[in-house]
């Protein structure tokens, strides 16, 4: 066993959780920890890996796997929750678990989620009127669930220091990343990155997100106002023309739809339209001036300026990443 100083990052195993992340997890940072053995510097620590077991029943998780079971036992660094393939685990299912994870933040321990991963660190108590991020098909139901929580869904990723969360099911990798070039160096992290084809951290999860506006709300006027804004692409937008398909009164319409939906008739209607111009960049060739006009937009710089804000990359960016055509 190498003099080296050890560093233990457990993966959390508990029911439901998605075991190609677990066992990826695991290659990714056994990569990065050949890596750092082949480079030779002695004050480079060496990555332990450990696995942890959680039952419903138990008071805590118990160790399953170990990268090192020769070595001492020693005080873990980072713990992480892997997503899940099912449903989030319940909030009475998770209690003895977001227990110990208390526990172990208490002792120093960073803690790490990804995707649904998010609901059992969000028990701990820990993120109260703090962000983190998770799938975004899960962002509404862990901001109901956790009020106390700021959920952003448009980050893949949020480094808060002693917690780090991730967004979506394959965000393992860019969380996996994240430690290593906090405990082994960017240097480590690229290449590793290299090794494994996988862009570094930096992206981020609104690239990725789909607009899923709120239906089952209950209003039926704002409903209606929200399927005929569906059918005709948002392209009227004028706010006198907006109450009249609802019929309602302007500022009867903006309170209650603002409750319905979560957001203004402005950045509902923009998020409709950028929709639609992200389907048009990424498997059409129009020119990005007509991509605009397309979606409602005479003007090509206003166009420009809120596809970057909602998406993170301005269209031309978008459809050099993602385009097909």
């Amino acid at each position: 066993m190498s003099e080296r100083r050890l560093i233990e990052i457990g993966i959390i195993r508990y029911s439901g959780a998605q075991q190609s992340a677990v066992l990826g997890l695991t290659d990714l940072f056994d990569m990065a920890n050949r890596i750092a053995v082949s480079r030779g510097q002695n004050n480079t620590p060496i990555l332990r890996i450990s696995h942890w077991q959680a039952e419903a029943a138990a008071a805590a998780p118990h160790r399953v796997f170990d990268s090192c079971p020769d070595a001492q036992p020693g005080t873990l660094t980072a713990l992480i929750l892997p997503p899940t393939l099912g449903e989030p685990m319940a909030a009475e299912t998770s209690a003895p678990l977001a227990s110990w994870l208390c526990g172990q933040h208490a002792g120093g321990a960073i803690l790490g989620s990804v995707c649904a991963g998010a609901f059992v660190l969000a028990a701990t108590g820990l993120m109260a009127h703090r962000r983190m991020t998770t799938h975004w098909t899960y962002a509404e139901s862990l901001q109901q669930r956790f009020p106390s929580v700021r959920v952003d869904a448009d980050k893949l990723i949020i480094d808060d220091g002693d917690i780090i969360t991730a967004g979506g099911l394959m965000s393992w990798t860019d969380l996996g990343l994240r430690l290593v070039d906090r405990l082994l160096g960017p240097t480590v992290m690229l290449e590793t990155a290299r090794m494994l084809l996988v862009d570094p951290p930096g992206r981020e999860q609104r690239y990725y997100s789909v607009f899923s506006p709120r239906l089952t709300h209950g209003d039926a006027a704002v409903l209606r106002l929200q399927h005929w804004l569906q059918a005709t692409g948002a392209r009227d937008m004028a706010l006198a023309r907006l109450a009249e398909q609802a019929g309602l009164e302007q500022r009867t319409l903006l309170r209650r739809f603002q409750k319905a939906t979560g957001m203004t008739t402005t950045e509902y209607c923009q998020r409709l339209r950028v929709g639609r111009a992200r389907e048009l960049l990424q498997f059409g060739g129009a020119t990005i001036e007509r991509v605009a006009w397309e979606v409602g937009y005479g003007d090509t710089g206003a166009f420009r300026k809120v596809f970057t804000r909602l998406v993170g990359l301005s269209p031309g960016e978008y459809r050099r990443r993602f385009g097909v055509a």
